[in-house]
C-alpha cells in the first residue's frame, strides 16, 4: 500500500506537511495548487507553495512532495510543469478536482470534468515537458454535476501519457458529503494499466480497508481525514491505537511552535482554528478547546490556552 498526504488548498502547507510526515509513515505529500493562468511563474512562487525545493523536494522526515498545477492552458501548464522540475520538483501533479467556485468559473479543477478532449490535451503537454524519469499524475472526481464522465475522462489521461491517476470518488456537486462512490473506482481501475489511488470518506483504517476493497486499489490518499485523526495515517499502515487527547495537545503546541516561528505566523489563529474544526469530528474534547479560543484573534492568547489545555489533560 501506498498512502498519500492529500493537497488541501489553505490547509496543508509546508509546516502541515511537515508535522504529518513525522508522525506518520506516509510515502508522498502533494503541495496545495499552484495556480497557471497565462505566464511563467517565477521560482519565488514554487518556492513559497514548496519550500521543500530547497531540500530535495522532500519534507524533512524525508517524504517525497509532488508540485500540483492548476489552471486550462496545455502550454502555459506544460512550461511552468517544466519550470518546477528545473527548480527541482520531483514530479508534477495536474488538479481536475478542485470544486471551489472561484476556480471552476476560470474553468480549472472539476471545471475540466467537462471536457475530456481538454484534459487530453493538458496531460500530454504537461508530459512532454516533464523529463521522463520523473512522474505526472492528475487528480479527478467521477465528474461534474453527475458521477458520469469517470471513464472517459480516466482513458483521456492515460491516453495523454500520465503516470498515475488519483480519484476523489464523488462529483464536484457531491462536494464532500457522504458518501463517497469507491465501487465506481473500481472501474477505472479495471480499465487502465497505470496506478489508480483512492480518495474521498477515509477516517479511519477500516474505512481505508473498506475503499480499498470496493475500488480494488492498492493506493490510498487520504486530506481531512489526516487533520481530524493525525496518526489516521500509522493506524492504516502498522495497525496504531488512534492518538489520544493529551499526545492532540502536544501536537497543537508543536504546531503553534512550526507557525510562530515560520512565514506564515500572522495566518496562525485561522489555521489552528481550522484544524480544531477538523479535530472535532474525532475528538469531543476539541469541541471545548474551539470555544475557548473561537473569538480570540492573538497568536499569544491562543497558545496560552493550548499552554493551559495541557496542564488539564
Amino acid at each position: 500500500m501506498r498512502l498519500t498526504l492529500a493537497p488541501m488548498e489553505g490547509v496543508l502547507d509546508h509546516l502541515m506537511r511537515d508535522l504529518l510526515t513525522r508522525l506518520n509513515p506516509f510515502d508522498l505529500c502533494v503541495t496545495e495548487f499552484i495556480r497557471v493562468v497565462d505566464m511563467r511563474l517565477p521560482p519565488r512562487v514554487f518556492y513559497r507553495l514548496c519550500p521543500e525545493l530547497h531540500d530535495g523536494c522532500k519534507t524533512p522526515a524525508g517524504t517525497p512532495v509532488r508540485i500540483q498545477l492548476l489552471g486550462q492552458e496545455p502550454d502555459w501548464l506544460a512550461e511552468n510543469a517544466e519550470q518546477a522540475c528545473r527548480l527541482g520538483a520531483e514530479g508534477i501533479d495536474l488538479n481536475f478536482g478542485c470544486p471551489a467556485k472561484t476556480v471552476n468559473k476560470h474553468r480549472g479543477g472539476a471545471a475540466l470534468l467537462a471536457d475530456s478532449e481538454q484534459l487530453y490535451r493538458i496531460g500530454k503537454a504537461v508530459r512532454a515537458a516533464v523529463p521522463a524519469h520523473l512522474p505526472v499524475s492528475a487528480k479527478i472526481r467521477l465528474g461534474l454535476e453527475e458521477r458520469d464522465s469517470y471513464l472517459e475522462n480516466s482513458q483521456a489521461l492515460a491516453e495523454a501519457g500520465i503516470s498515475e491517476l488519483a480519484v476523489h470518488a464523488r462529483s464536484k456537486k457531491d462536494g464532500y458529503r457522504p458518501p463517497a462512490y469507491w465501487p465506481l473506482v473500481a472501474e477505472i481501475k479495471q480499465r487502465l494499466a497505470i496506478p489508480v489511488t483512492v480518495n474521498g470518506e477515509i477516517w479511519n483504517a477500516a474505512q481505508a480497508a473498506q475503499a480499498q476493497a470496493q475500488s480494488g486499489c492498492d493506493h490510498v490518499m487520504l486530506g481531512r481525514g489526516a487533520l481530524a485523526l493525525p496518526n489516521l495515517a500509522q493506524t492504516i499502515k502498522t495497525g496504531a491505537a488512534p492518538m489520544g487527547w493529551t499526545e492532540v495537545v502536544e501536537l497543537l503546541l508543536d504546531y503553534s511552535a512550526l507557525e510562530v516561528e515560520g512565514n506564515k505566523a500572522v495566518y496562525y489563529p485561522n489555521r489552528i482554528k481550522q484544524w480544531l474544526n477538523y479535530l472535532k469530528l474525532q475528538y469531543s474534547e476539541a469541541r471545548e478547546l474551539f470555544a475557548a479560543i473561537r473569538t480570540l484573534k492573538h497568536t499569544d492568547e491562543i497558545r496560552a490556552v493550548l499552554e493551559e489545555a495541557r496542564t488539564n489533560v
